[in-house]
């Protein structure tokens, strides 16, 4: 099986072939700019007490360097966790976290879960097993890990080691590969996204793991780089939670990325997971409104080898094709939903270039 795209944004390695250019990225028309100057923001969350905050996976760093899926990867303490403040200037408020850039591809800090209004849990990528993260030394110790910590406590420690379970349990039963992304809060633990082990896996406080689903390949459908029927990855991105209690993941497919091969998974726990919706576009995040309506985040609408232009969508039952929201929106990547508004980032590939970009739903 090709597992080399494994990676949420491993498509981005080839930024060049796609003619992005982040200094000049598109400006989107519909919705407002709440939030700039971002280093590869990805997903975003609103805190109990209705504070916004977005995780950005950072710029990488000088190293040290491995070589890792897409080449040689080099880390810096650059992930960044920011509060965002609707009428003023927006703040750092965790930084100092690994980041690893290989290319233009950014892997890091992913998302963040709360506790409480300033206790957190926050997820941070890798994108290979055990051996690949200790190359990095010591400023990679936290990669492919839960942390937690609490807004200006200090520095976050570490909760559960996903890419730990991942070689332990390896729940596809193929390579061993891990790179946590997602996270929603259950209880008195946490499910992960895990996009690189094509799995969402739950751990308590104590970091002890059980895994909710393991999603199948997609098999491709259209002629191109691979034949019909190649078995894509997976690649769960998001998880979270339906009105009917059941848990809802999405899927940006490996490649060749193909344009309405991506579904909408639904879990009830103890049994396997079903389709709940299709013919969406690597999509990288999930959110439901109070109406029961779920939308969703393409981060590339007509697939990730044709360009960064994505889509918010949102999604019915059964549908086999998206009904799209705002679309044109450059390398969309997270989405949280607040008054009658979606709040989306933007630019997710750039460095210092990322947004948060508030569009009304209504």
């Amino acid at each position: 099986m090709h597992r080399a795209p494994r990676r949420s944004l491993a498509a981005l390695a080839a930024t060049a072939a796609l003619g992005l250019v982040v200094a000049a990225a598109p400006a989107q028309a519909e919705g407002d700019i709440v939030a700039s100057g971002l280093n590869n923001p990805r997903h975003l969350t609103f805190s109990p007490g209705g504070t916004l905050y977005v995780v950005e996976a950072g710029a990488g760093g000088s190293g040290p360097c491995a070589e890792g899926e897409l080449g040689l990867g080099c880390i810096g303490l650059t992930g960044s966790v920011t509060k965002v403040s609707m009428s003023g200037p927006d703040t750092r408020v965790v930084t100092g976290l690994p980041s690893i850039v290989t290319g233009e591809d950014a892997i890091g800090p992913a998302d963040i879960a709360f506790t409480g209004n300033t206790n957190y849990v926050l997820s941070v990528g890798l994108g290979g097993n055990p051996a690949y993260r200790a190359a990095f030394g010591p400023d990679g110790s936290q990669l492919g890990m839960l942390l937690k910590g609490r807004i200006g406590g200090g520095a976050p420690t570490e909760l559960a080691d996903v890419v730990a379970n991942e070689a332990a349990a390896n729940p596809d039963g193929t390579d061993v590969d891990s790179n946590p992304v997602g996270i929603l809060r259950n209880g008195d633990g946490y499910y992960v996204a895990d996009a690189g082990g094509n799995a969402v896996v739950r751990t308590n406080h104590k970091g002890q793991f059980t895994t909710l689903a393991v999603l199948p390949p997609a098999l491709t459908t259209q002629p191109g780089p691979v034949p019909v029927g190649f078995p894509a990855d997976a690649v769960p991105t998001s998880v979270v939670q339906g009105p009917d209690g059941a848990y809802y993941i999405s899927q940006l497919t490996g490649f060749p990325f193909e344009q309405g091969l991506s579904s909408i998974w639904r879990v009830v726990p103890g049994h396997a997971p079903t389709k709940w919706a299709t013919g969406l576009t690597n999509v990288t995040d999930l959110a439901f409104a109070e109406d029961g309506t779920l939308y969703a985040v393409e981060i590339a609408a007509n697939g990730l080898l044709n360009g960064p232009l994505g889509a918010l969508v949102s999604v019915p039952k059964g549908s086999t094709s998206p009904t799209v929201v705002a679309g044109s929106l450059f390398a969309p990547y997270g989405v949280a939903l607040r008054g009658g508004n979606a709040y989306v980032t933007t630019c997710s590939v750039c460095v210092g270039g990322g947004q948060v970009q508030r569009i009304p739903l209504g």
